[in-house]
């Protein structure tokens, strides 16, 4: 598919708007596909914002749970878009078809052992993490529920990635877009006790979490099969390694940014429940622009996969360029945003006026981190999609504890500073990664890769 919509040879020199164009139709359904399914957790925090703090606080405590226990399957579904992909720009279709069988039945696998895992001992996390006991009691609930269904979730996400190394990003979109559309459909009957339904609280949401994913999930599945992505084919172990040798350091990465995201978390819970709802409600906003920056990372990984595997390192260069403009232009636009209306934006989401204040300074301070959030997610999706996921791993490792949680820390628990220095450090976690991607990045060779 690819191959249709970008240029090749001579055509990269002499048609840069072509280009443009080419990339924009590849990477805008993708940016659609990540927005519309962070959508999924941010509805569920606008939905709970109306019964309290502790509400918001404990579903967003099951959606960080959610997101910690995915960094293995994130790491498998960017080793299967990769592989995938260089094989498709090679033009070796059946291994490629080979390799998306594999990667679904060893998704399949790693779900029921997180499925256990998080259903017997997800809601003990959340006292770990310090929540009160209204938390708590709310949050475990809502974990028990996602993670019993988990299949769900992790089924659309190895489908998606299948199709991104196809060069197919369109199904994708659409597949995510029913899930929002069902999910709130669903969710707020379930949550208030509307249409003669009782009233279930997070419950509630959790339980239209499941409904609505089970839907995308065997959409999906069935245009997988209709479009030949994946057939009745036999796994093979060699394709596994060639995934999972991309995948591993994705995984460990994720790891990496997940668990500091938890100590992180731990800080901002310690200055209470409405300073973590705060954080929590301008998390859900600010991924209005992250998340479609993570899009970007993603096209951009596609994008230099086929390249490369067709051996054409002028167009992968020329790929990286575009949706690194592209993203730039989105999040600085977002960014403007964030620092004209944030009280506006917060209010959105719920009525309290402590909550309001401080999400607001959360958001103004995000702003500033969207330009180099913009560089660090296309930088980083061009590196992976070379094969280069474990320089991409010690960057995210080294700072997220060694710059955001060390920070943290010492502003929090040593100097005892404000909450509002507590946020503050992750800008300077992320200027670093910007400077370390691009670093690699300009010094890489991208004649002679291969996976």
């Amino acid at each position: 598919m690819l191959r249709r919509l970008l240029p090749i040879g001579p055509a990269v020199r002499s048609k840069p708007v072509s280009i443009r164009s080419s990339v924009f139709k590849l990477s805008l359904p993708v940016l659609l596909s990540s927005l519309f399914q962070r959508l999924v957790g941010i509805a569920d925090i606008f939905m709970t914002g109306g019964l309290g703090a502790s509400a918001i606080a404990a579903t967003g405590l099951g959606q960080l749970l959610m997101f910690c226990t995915m960094t293995i399957f994130w790491g498998l579904s960017t080793g299967a878009t990769v592989v995938i992909a260089h094989l498709t720009g090679a033009g070796r279709h059946d291994e490629a078809r080979r390799a998306a069988v594999t990667a679904f039945l060893a998704c399949l696998g790693l779900t029921v052992i997180c499925s256990v895992a998080g259903t017997l001992w997800g809601g003990e996390a959340a006292r770990l993490l310090g929540a009160t006991s209204e938390v708590q009691a709310q949050a475990r609930d809502y974990i028990r529920l996602v993670f019993q269904w988990l299949l769900w979730t992790t089924g659309v996400n190895i489908l998606s990635a299948i199709m991104h190394g196809n060069g197919q990003t369109r199904i994708p979109m659409q597949g995510i877009l029913l899930v929002n559309i069902l999910h709130i459909l669903i969710a707020w009957p379930l949550i208030y006790g509307k249409l003669g339904l009782p009233p279930l609280g997070v419950k509630g949401a959790a339980i239209a979490i499941n409904l609505s994913e089970a839907i995308g999930c065997c959409y999906l599945l069935i245009q997988a099969f209709r479009h030949r992505y994946l057939g009745l084919l036999r796994p093979q172990a060699a394709l596994f390694g060639r995934i999972w040798r991309v995948g591993w350091p994705v995984a460990l990465e994720r790891v990496a940014q997940q668990s500091g995201q938890l100590f992180y978390s731990g800080f901002i819970i310690a200055y209470g429940t409405t300073a973590y709802a705060a954080h929590q409600i301008g998390l859900s906003i600010e991924s209005l622009s992250f998340m479609p920056g993570a899009g970007m990372g993603i096209a951009a990984a596609t994008l230099m996969g086929q390249s490369l595997g067709a051996k054409k390192y002028r167009r992968a260069r020329a790929g990286h360029g575009e949706a690194m403009k592209l993203a730039l232009v989105v999040m600085g636009s977002m960014a403007l945003l964030f620092l004209a209306i944030p009280h506006h934006l917060v209010s959105l989401f719920t009525a309290d006026p402590e909550v309001i204040r401080q999400g607001s300074v959360f958001l103004r301070l995000v702003a500033f981190a969207q330009v180099p959030l913009a560089l660090s997610f296309v930088y980083a999706g061009s590196l992976r999609g070379a094969g280069d996921t474990f320089y991409v791993f010690l960057v995210t490792m080294l700072t997220m504890w060694g710059v955001r949680v060390l920070l943290a820390w010492i502003v929090s628990s040593w100097l005892q500073l404000s909450l509002y220095w507590v946020w503050g450090v992750f800008l300077v976690d992320w200027y670093v990664r910007a400077l370390a991607f691009g670093w690699r990045y300009h010094r890489r060779d991208l004649h002679g890769v291969s996976l």
